[in-house]
């Protein structure tokens, strides 16, 4: 019977969980004798990966919050470390998550594990030193945007273009049709709110959406709002904060492709769900609100213009003649497809401006989508999932197998072995020269 080949994967966002599931399911489709364990989330497990923790559950952001959780993260990488001692998989697959990944790369590293970074971290545009731990502890960036190849290999890392993995979900997304339906014969047009996948941002966002929402209600009536809801303790979040505005609407757990595909335009946190938004070709105004505190720390290490991967796969992206950032009133705004605000002000007037264009402006809205389109057609491509998987397999394929560390020196197989109980420092020497440790009893050949 063929090997196995195990595959620990390392996911701890919410949006990687989903990749981490697809990436499953086509290594699967390539193999029946794959066998995926280690950290992500509860698409993964659905994905049949056998989970050690759900890492998606300690999600945070900044520094604060991560220092406060830096016992449970130290714990996790020393247990992954007794993993890959005792069990060795054949790969580890990282999947965005930098702060805890650079953990998992460097100990599969001292391993002897090759590595494989897919959707890897934005370094490019933040904090870009840290692609010498790229160079250092990932054996294969498998890159999701088509200006990162150039960028990493430049800097001495092995890296592909096989695109962005968000296109594959969006494209096997199954619709609820009963909801869509009743959606559809609601009267007055629908905006849907996405204040974001972690629990953060959506503490940090929604308020100033449903702000802009109230601003927008009072130009347009006959308005509707849904908020996307990841996970259930969030949509209880946003139904207690839609309750407390005062604003008619609703709140769906599991339902973003349904609400964007219905809505008229929409209000979104930034992130990964830009790309969601541009497939579904949909006017969109992002906000991405953070302390003071953090907005002067971003200052020291955001290196691109834009924060909104949509803006940024519309420009040039890697251009940092111009670190300022992008204000949708500047000249020439109209040139990028998301007006977009990174701030830790009030933005919602001018939120709920654009809303209220889009709604009330059908050329406005007319030439948005046109803009979308054009973008989609350049860059919305799936099958990342699919090239990503026939890349790791034919890499391990080709692999030779590793040597394991010696556990004890074989002995002469012509000599019987008897139990002679060990001298003043021969524990010790026999640790030097074989380089594995010792118990209390030591077998020495007979002589």
């Amino acid at each position: 019977m063929a090997k196995s080949i195990r595959i620990f994967f390392s996911v701890g966002e919410p949006s990687g969980d989903v990749h981490g599931a697809n990436l499953i399911r086509q290594l699967r489709a390539r193999s029946e004798r794959i066998e995926c364990v280690g950290y992500g989330g509860p698409e993964m497990a659905k994905a049949d990966c056998r989970l050690h923790v759900d890492l998606t559950a300690l999600a945070v952001m900044w520094f604060a919050r991560a220092l406060l959780n830096l016992h449970k993260f130290w714990n996790l990488a020393s247990r992954a470390d007794r993993y890959f001692r005792h069990h060795r998989p054949d790969a580890v697959v990282l999947i965005d998550y930098p702060g805890f990944n650079w953990w998992i790369a460097r100990r599969a590293k001292a391993h002897g594990i090759p590595v494989f970074y897919y959707s890897p971290p934005q370094i490019w545009a933040w904090a870009r030193w840290r692609v010498k731990k790229m160079r250092r502890f990932v054996d294969h960036v498998l890159c999701g945007l088509p200006f990162e190849q150039s960028w990493f290999n430049q800097r001495g890392c092995n890296a592909t273009f096989i695109g962005h993995p968000f296109f594959d979900e969006v494209e096997r997304a199954s619709l609820d049709e009963r909801l869509m339906e009743r959606l559809q014969a609601e009267k007055g047009p629908l905006v849907t709110i996405l204040p974001g996948s972690r629990t953060q941002e959506v503490q940090h966002n929604l308020r100033w959406f449903l702000k802009a929402a109230a601003l927008v209600r009072r130009e347009v009536p006959d308005v509707r709002f849904a908020i996307a809801s990841y996970k259930p303790h969030q949509a209880d979040m946003a139904r207690a904060e839609l309750a407390a505005s005062g604003l008619p609407g609703e709140v769906h757990l599991g339902k973003t492709p349904e609400l964007m595909r219905l809505a008229t335009c929409c209000m979104a946190c930034s992130g990964s769900v830009s790309l969601e938004l541009l497939y579904h070709e949909k006017p969109t105004v992002v906000l991405y609100w953070i302390s003071r505190a953090a907005y002067f720390a971003q200052g020291w290490f955001r290196r691109v213009k834009y924060i909104t991967l949509v803006n940024l796969l519309s420009t040039d992206a890697l251009d940092d003649s111009d670190l300022t950032p992008f204000d949708p009133a500047q000249p020439n705004a109209e040139a990028i497809p998301f007006p977009e605000y990174l701030t830790s002000e009030d933005k919602s007037a001018q939120i709920a401006a654009h809303v209220v264009e889009w709604l009330t402006d059908e050329t406005a809205r007319a030439r948005r989508v046109e803009q979308l389109v054009r973008l989609k057609a350049e860059v919305a491509h799936g099958g990342a999932s699919s090239r990503a998987a026939e890349y790791i397999l034919d890499h391990l394929a080709v692999r030779p197998a590793p040597v394991p560390r010696p556990h004890y020196v074989p002995p002469d197989a012509n000599r019987k072995c008897v139990y002679s109980p060990p001298r003043h420092g021969d524990a010790e020497k026999g640790d030097r020269e074989a380089g594995t440790a010792h118990d209390s009893k030591s077998f020495m050949p007979a002589r």
